[in-house]
This record gives C-alpha cells, sequence and structure tokens, in this order.
C-alpha cells in the first residue's frame, strides 16, 4: 500500500501520467473496445504510446522518487511537521470557516435579507 501512495504521489507531482505522456487513455479504450486485457494491451502499445515509451516514463519515476523526493524527505525536521499541523488544524479549520461563513452565510443571509445566527451548541451537536 506505502509503495503505490508514494508511485501514485511521485507520478501525479511530475505529471507523468497526463495525457501528453501517456496518450489519450480514456478516449483510447472506448475507441478500442477491448473485451479483455491483452486486446487493450495491444491496441495501445499499436495505436497509442509504445511499451518503451511507457518503461521510459517508469524509469523517470524512479529518478524523480529516487534522487528529488528522497532529497527533499531528507530535509524535512521536526519543526517542520509540527508547524505543518499547528497550520492544518488551526490555520487552515480557521481559514475555511471564514470562507463558508463569507459565501454560504452570507449569499443566504444577503438573498433573504436576514442575519443568519449558528446554532446553540446543544442543537448543533443533536
Amino acid at each position: 500500500m506505502a509503495i503505490e501512495w508514494i508511485l501514485n504521489s511521485a507520478m501525479n507531482r511530475f505529471q507523468l501520467n497526463f495525457k501528453r505522456n501517456v496518450g489519450p487513455t480514456s478516449e483510447s479504450i472506448r475507441k478500442c473496445e477491448p473485451n479483455t486485457l491483452v486486446e487493450w494491451r495491444d491496441y495501445y502499445f499499436t495505436n497509442v504510446k509504445s511499451k518503451d515509451h511507457i518503461i521510459e516514463l517508469g524509469k523517470k519515476l524512479y529518478i524523480k522518487i529516487t534522487e528529488v523526493i528522497q532529497a527533499e524527505v531528507e530535509e524535512i525536521t521536526e519543526e517542520d511537521c509540527i508547524d505543518y499541523m499547528l497550520k492544518l488544524v488551526i490555520d487552515r479549520t480557521f481559514d475555511g470557516y471564514m470562507t463558508e461563513i463569507k459565501t454560504i452565510y452570507g449569499q443566504l443571509e444577503s438573498e433573504l435579507g436576514y442575519k443568519i445566527e449558528p446554532a446553540p451548541d446543544k442543537v448543533d451537536k443533536a
């Protein structure tokens, strides 16, 4: 599970799964209408991208993980982790709350012409 998460995160970060790299996969599989994995594989490698091209993308992914990401991970400090958790739990929660107030409550109050009050804690929890 951890390996797939790392591979997926890195692939997305470096856009190796973007259409420009792997071709129009969704469109291509619909055009192919395969009944088996073998049919799809043959179609893809013949009509979309070559197997060698995908192997090269895999090699790029390996380099990005072993050189770029590994170096970045080694730079992370305990203080970075503490700061991140504090910002995530406190700052971003507050920012989200304020955005909610401004967008949802603000729009409703404007539309209804009525001041909306938050529910009392006892009612909110019920």
